[in-house]
């Protein structure tokens, strides 16, 4: 099964080779058809703490770093 990468911008980075990545998709209702947008924060490992607020990166599925980081990040989406 391939791994998840997910695109979105980084809202916090005060933890320590941590940061969370903010994803907002958009999805049709099924039955009402109209747009909805969903977002969802996930904590994402960044080795060197090179990204900061509002930087637009993108994140892969990795092994678990700790209880809730699954995510690491992969590049820089600029």
């Amino acid at each position: 099964m391939p791994k998840k990468i997910l695109s979105g911008i980084v809202v916090s980075d005060k933890p320590n080779k941590t940061i969370t990545v903010l994803v907002e998709r958009k999805y049709q209702h099924p039955i009402l058809k109209k747009i909805i947008k969903v977002r969802k924060k996930y904590n994402a490992h960044d080795e060197n703490n090179k990204f900061k607020n509002g930087d637009k990166v993108s994140i892969i599925e990795s092994k678990p770093f700790s209880k809730n980081k699954k995510f690491q990040v992969m590049e820089d989406s600029k």
